[in-house]
């Protein structure tokens, strides 16, 4: 199982969930992972998934369950800690959608995962950001979860 399959469906979940307002229960059926979405008759590179269901495990889609449900049901706690942990040049509406994405699975991870040790999750944060938002954001996504992981007592 890989852990990072699990976590980047997770974020893309989150991403979903907090653009479309899909259902928890949608969100974790995985057809959104399905590999050939049509658009207008023809498949559009750009809606396909980094992650494709039919090259995921039982294990990571379980895994990846755990923090999409997680994350969301925390969601406002989440927030708030994100809010608090931002310097006061930044607002929540200021990061991007898939960052802020990034940023809930990963508190969720740090503060209420059981075993979920803070230094592991925030290097995958920071790799995931790397290959899916803007150049410079993996260094702002890494600033606020080691303040996060530093300041915040474990909530399992």
């Amino acid at each position: 199982m890989s852990r990072r399959n699990g976590r980047v469906i997770a974020f893309q979940a989150v991403y979903s969930w907090d653009v479309t307002k899909a259902s928890l229960d949608d969100l974790l059926t995985f057809e959104w992972l399905q590999k050939d979405k049509e658009i207008d008759g023809s498949i559009d590179p750009a809606d396909q998934p980094f992650v494709e269901l039919s090259e995921t495990s039982k294990e990571e889609r379980t895994f990846a369950s755990l923090i999409i449900a997680g994350t969301i049901s925390h969601i406002d706690e989440i927030d708030k800690l994100i809010e608090n942990h931002l310097s006061s040049s930044w607002s929540m509406d200021r990061i991007s959608r898939v960052a802020l994405a990034i940023l809930r699975t990963s508190v969720y991870e740090i503060l209420f995962q059981n075993g979920a040790e803070a230094k592991i999750v925030i290097d995958e944060a920071v790799n995931i950001a790397k290959d899916f938002d803007t150049d410079d954001s993996y260094k702002f996504i890494n600033a606020v979860l080691d303040k996060i992981g530093k300041d915040e007592p474990k909530r399992a």
